[in-house]
């Protein structure tokens, strides 16, 4: 998925939540007539509630397994059907992913999903896409730095660094903010080429570079446990530090649909079952 939602459309969590109850409040106004509820039905004959899934994008989704993989099968068992996954390539932004995914379908021809995972509730997507409903976060994400504790006991600023290298996956939220770090200070130090905070995580966990800077499931997947290794915060101001919240989306048009897999998020958190789709994937689990 795309880093590149605005640093300031990454709200606190009581706006989020809030952002997200308010859109489910004024879709379930529209629930009740046969328009708001042909959506769950139509998933109900048709027996399977297509999910879209973002491809490789780690540890929530990589060849059919991942965390949004078992959350899915989570949501069609609480319907009473199959799960069918819909895998697609993130486009340029969200507002393509919605279109191709949620409300239009694909220029290629396929979609759109039932539901679409993995989308930032927020405020400023909402109202830029009013096509599709946004609901029901289900899990908190951050940028964090994860560092080797014997070549940096202690990391308050990036300064500590002095000359030792960092892997940052160059084209997502995390690289960007290190590479504009102190006024670019650090970007010779910087080992750019990776594509995600996995790919980070284990070439420090190989020894090659002192830190490595990712999303918090992407580094913790990996050396989550390793008392050799600290996840942290990345230490810059203008580092979201309480992170965004991934939720779901369907049509807007589809509230009866968007009720019933609220309440099953609502259920699999109460029991704690999404806590421990997150805990199989040595991530853990943010609650919104």
């Amino acid at each position: 998925m795309n880093d590149d939602f605005p640093l300031e459309a990454l709200k606190r969590r009581d706006c989020l939540r809030q952002a997200a109850g308010l859109a489910l409040g004024a879709a379930f106004g529209l629930a009740g007539s046969p328009a708001a509820a042909a959506d769950l039905q139509k998933v109900r004959e048709r027996s399977s509630l297509i999910v879209g899934l973002y491809h490789n994008m780690p540890p929530f989704h990589v060849a059919g397994k991942g965390i949004d993989v078992e959350l899915a099968q989570a949501l069609a068992d609480a319907l009473g059907v199959k799960l069918s996954m819909l895998p697609f390539n993130a486009d340029e932004n969200m507002n393509d992913d919605l279109r191709s995914m949620v409300w239009k379908g694909h220029y290629l021809g396929y979609g759109p999903a039932d539901v679409l995972l993995h989308v930032p509730v927020d405020r400023p997507l909402m109202d830029a896409t009013p096509q599709a409903l946004i609901f029901a976060p289900y899990y908190r994400e951050r940028v964090m730095l994860a560092r080797n504790l014997a070549r940096l006991p202690r990391l308050d600023t990036l300064s500590q660094l002095g000359t030792q290298t960092v892997a940052v996956p160059g084209q997502t939220l995390a690289g960007w903010l290190m590479l504009g770090a102190d006024q670019g200070a650090y970007q010779k130090q910087l080992s750019t080429q990776w594509k995600d905070g996995c790919e980070c995580a284990l070439a420090l966990q190989r020894g090659e570079f002192s830190a490595a800077a990712g999303l918090a499931s992407e580094l913790e997947s990996v050396l989550r446990g390793n008392a050799d290794f600290a996840i942290e915060p990345l230490p810059l101001p203008r580092a979201p530090r309480d992170g965004w919240a991934a939720g779901m989306a369907v049509k807007k048009d589809a509230p009866e649909l968007a009720r019933a897999l609220q309440e099953a998020v609502n259920s699999l958190s109460e029991t704690g079952r999404l806590k421990a789709i997150f805990e199989r994937h040595n991530v853990a689990w943010r609650a919104v």
